[in-house]
This record gives C-alpha cells, structure tokens and sequence, in this order.
C-alpha cells in the first residue's frame, strides 16, 4: 500500500490518527493498578528443607504460594497483562482469553477482575474442581475441553468469536518476564541467599508448564556469570524431556500430565532446551509421594508439580552426598495443596489412577535417612 498519493506532480501526504484520549485514559489506569499489586506484594519466602547438618548441604524451597493467587503463576499472570496491555491487545470490556490446566487461569481471573475486563479460562475438564472455584471466585468463567490438544485453537476461536485477546502463556510466558532482573524469581532466590552459608547454589530445580519459569532462571543465571546448574524435571505424558533428549522440536505426546500445572503434550514456544542444563523424567507417583514427604518434612501441604521438583533435587542431594560435596540446591514450592485434596492427597483417587506409591516414599525415607539414593526398582 502507498503511504502518499499522487495529484498531478505533487504527492500529499496519507495521515490516519488513530490516537484515542478515552482508550489511553483507560489503558494507564490499568497499568497502575497492574503495577500496584506488584507493589503491595512482599516477596515470597525461601524455606529450608530438613537435612541431616553433616552432610553439608542445604535445600531450599522459594515458596510462591504465599502470592495474592496462591501460586508461583501469579508473577506470571502479572507479567504477561503488562506485556498486552502495553502492546494493545486488551481493551476495555473485551475478554481476556487463556489455555490453562488451573494456576494461570486463576492468577489471570484475578488480574483480569483487577482492571475490569472479562476472563475465560479454557482447560481440561479434569482440571480440579477447587481451581475451578477459584477462577470464578475471582470472577472467570470455566470453558471445559475433553481433549487438551483442543484447548490452543478453542481459545483462539473464542477470541476471534467475541473480539477479546488470547493471552497464549505457553508463547509469551519467556517474553513476558525481563529476564535481566527486575524482581524476577531468579533475582529474588540469589537476593534471599545472599547471607546464607553457599549463596550461588549449585543446582536450581525448575519443573515447566510453558517452560518461561526456568528460561528466566537459566537466562539469569548467564547474565550474571553464576556457575548454577539448571534442571528442569518433566512428568510423565509430557513431551519436554523428548523434545530435550531428542533435539526435537516437534516431539509430542498422545495424552495430558496427571501433574496439573507441569507437562505438555507439545514443544511450547516458551520453553527454551538450550538454557537448560539437565533434565529427568519423573514418574507421576514419584511427584505424589514427594508432596506427600515435604508436608511431613515440613507441615505444609503442595500440590503435585512441587512433588516432580522435590523429588528430582532430592536425587540431587543424594548425588552430592555420595560425592563428597557441599553446597546449597533450590526448588519451587509452586502452588498449595489444598487444591488437591481430592486428587494427590486422595488414596481413593491414587488407587483409581493405578499408582502405587509405596516404593517412591520408600526411595525418599532412605535417602532422608542414610544420604543414599535407591531407585525403585532398580
């Protein structure tokens, strides 16, 4: 298209002005309010993990539960409004559309309420029925898929259909976030160690939904010239750690994560493989005994995605006890456990699902107890 147009030898000038004094009013009074819940909100707390003193090594969890929407999603949901707002994809009484298992759908209902737009969260239908509660808690509409595959292009159809924004957290979640600092979670886990007996942490355990969490980590841990490790544990029907293993940027899985918030059925945008230093393959009743262990260890209950980490950097753990190395590891304590009462803390729901629990609990309380790591059936 041209941008002048001709009236004999002289060209005039095209001039469309599109500046709206209303929308832009609208559009800093949104931000504010984005930007003062940012404000208001302490930041969240590192816990320390039992372990035997002798062995020299410290295991943290940074415990993002403590945010206004009881997850480590929060910072997300945040980032990701500024991120469309500022670009203009938002618009006052025009909805606010998202592909969510739970914890993002919940923080974004939240944000969404927040500046007063609508929200629709399209998730699986066996997302648990407390985070639907949630989401309409904080004003959100639950639109169920059978398929989870489904849930990208009926979010895409529903924005086209009513003229909102499919916010897409599994493409901008590691866009989203500035990487560099600027009270992300990595800047906030170094601040937190920084008085503590190993401040650089040897291992960061970072479970991936979209994959942003762990890209934002990895990312900063370059920057800064730290020597950290970053280890991202994928649950099982979930194709990351294919992708990862495999190089493969197309790799994909026939079927959802029993882990709510943690594993996808393809290679999301967000995820970055080549930030990332070490990956394991978890099983889902690993990730459920682990949950269960941590509230015992420490009295809190957490939901599944918490377990996959726990458990992974407690094999870590064992390896530097076996090795002789001291040091400190830090994983995410990534959303309550109370939205799960009906699953990972069900033994009705366990037994349903064909689980067994019994050697993954009995891998962790020798580890706990003797510093060695026995495999279940191994």
């Amino acid at each position: 298209m041209s941008t002048t147009r001709t009236s004999g030898t002289t060209a005039t000038t095209i001039d469309v002005d599109r500046s709206d004094a209303e929308y832009r009013a609208w559009l800093k009074e949104a931000v504010r309010k984005v930007q003062a819940d940012a404000n208001r909100s302490a930041d969240t707390h590192l816990l320390r993990f039992p372990l035997p003193e002798e062995w020299g090594i410290d295991l943290y969890l940074k415990d993002e539960s403590t945010h206004p929407t009881g997850s480590l999603k929060h910072r997300l949901a945040r980032s990701l409004f500024l991120y469309a707002l500022c670009n203009g994809w938002i618009r006052p009484g025009r909805p606010v559309i998202e592909a969510s298992s739970g914890s993002t759908a919940v923080s974004e209902a939240y944000f969404a309420k927040l500046i007063g737009v609508p929200f629709i969260a399209v998730m699986p239908r066996t997302t648990s029925r407390e985070k639907c509660r949630l989401i309409e808690f904080h004003g959100g509409e639950c639109h169920f898929v059978d398929d989870p595959m489904k849930m990208y292009e009926e979010s895409a159809d529903l924005a086209a259909r009513t003229g909102g924004h499919y916010m897409d957290q599994f493409t901008y979640a590691e866009r989203a976030t500035d990487w560099r600092g600027n009270n992300n979670i990595a800047e906030s886990i170094y601040q937190q160690l920084r008085l503590e007996r190993y401040p650089e942490p040897t291992w960061i355990v970072a479970t991936a939904g979209t994959g942003g969490t762990s890209a934002t980590i990895a990312r900063y841990v370059r920057y800064m010239q730290y020597d950290t490790s970053v280890c991202v544990p994928d649950p099982e029907n979930s194709c990351f750690f294919d992708g990862w293993t495999d190089n493969d940027p197309h790799a994909s899985s026939d079927c959802g994560s029993r882990i709510e918030g943690i594993g996808r059925p393809r290679m999301e945008p967000s995820f970055v493989p080549g930030a990332v230093d070490r990956m394991m393959k978890v099983p889902d009743a690993a990730s459920i005994a682990a949950c269960r262990a941590l509230e015992q260890a420490i009295g809190r209950k957490a939901g599944g995605s918490t377990g996959t980490g726990v458990w992974s950097a407690l094999k870590i753990v064992a390896e530097m006890v076996a090795e002789g190395r001291t040091g400190s590891v830090v994983t995410l304590f990534c959303d309550p456990g109370d939205r799960y009462l009906d699953k990972y803390y069900s033994d009705e729901w366990v037994a349903g699902q064909g689980l067994d629990l019994a050697p993954y609990t009995e891998t962790i309380e020798t580890m706990l107890a003797t510093g060695v790591w026995r495999e279940p059936g191994a």
